[in-house]
Formats: structure tokens, C-alpha cells, sequence
């Protein structure tokens, strides 16, 4: 996707990572650990519906200001890896998002991904979406 900042605004904001709670779907995001920042750095994100939900503990295993970010999820519920990429564009900077997610539960989890994939790429489509109209 494309954010009208250039590069270095785009690293600025997307590893804010309490800001991130104003554009991440039902999500609550602060820093545990060397301010977030640096390999070693600490994440945590509360994402929650109703009053259910589970905390995702994340340490920061590359980071390459203001290009590459990538994190370990340690959970139960989210593990894998996830990475923001910020590139220049012409019009600003790309920022793409990605996970690598393992299902948790073992099997059951592997057979249940395909079902509950589809609302967790929703959840991230309308997650970029908050993102644009909040550096906008």
C-alpha cells in the first residue's frame, strides 16, 4: 500500500507502536522492552472483542531503520513472525505488512486456519485502511 510520507515519516509512524492502537482492529499495542526499538526490543498487543481476547508478546528480531521491522510473536495464540517494510514511492512511501503465521492448537489449528484465515486478512485489510486515513 501506499502512504503519502516519505520513508523515513512512514518507519516513524507504522513503529509507533502505541499509535498503532488507533489504527489496529480491536487491538491495543504498547512497549515492553528497550522502548520497542532495536533488535531485542519488546512489543505487546491486546486484541480483544467484548472482554475476550489474548495478549500477543512480541520481541523485535530485525530491525532496519526505516526499512525493515521484523518480530517474533512468543504466544500461545500468535506465533510466527511478522515484518513492516517501508520503501520510497513516488508519492510518498509502500509499507507492506506481513505474517508468517503458525496455527496454534496443533492439529486442530491447522485444520481450523482456513476457516478463520479469511476474518484475519479482513482484520488486517481494514487495519491498512485505519492506517491511511490516520496519516492522511
Amino acid at each position: 500500500m501506499e502512504l503519502g510520507l516519505a520513508p523515513e515519516v512512514a518507519w516513524a509512524v507504522v513503529t509507533d507502536w502505541e499509535r498503532q492502537s488507533r489504527w489496529m482492529v480491536f487491538t491495543r499495542v504498547w512497549t515492553t522492552a528497550n522502548g520497542g526499538s532495536g533488535v531485542g526490543g519488546g512489543v505487546a498487543a491486546r486484541t480483544s472483542v467484548g472482554g475476550v481476547g489474548f495478549t500477543d508478546d512480541m520481541v523485535i528480531t530485525h530491525w532496519d531503520p526505516p526499512r525493515e521491522c521484523t518480530v517474533k510473536h512468543l504466544g500461545k495464540i500468535v506465533r510466527g513472525t511478522g515484518t513492516f517494510t517501508v520503501g520510497p514511492a513516488t508519492a510518498g512511501s509502500t509499507f507492506t505488512w506481513s505474517e508468517d503465521v503458525v496455527p496454534p492448537f496443533g492439529r486442530l489449528g491447522v485444520l481450523a486456519w482456513p476457516v478463520v484465515r479469511p476474518a484475519f486478512e479482513l482484520m488486517m485489510r481494514i487495519s491498512l485502511r485505519r492506517l491511511v486515513q490516520e496519516v492522511q
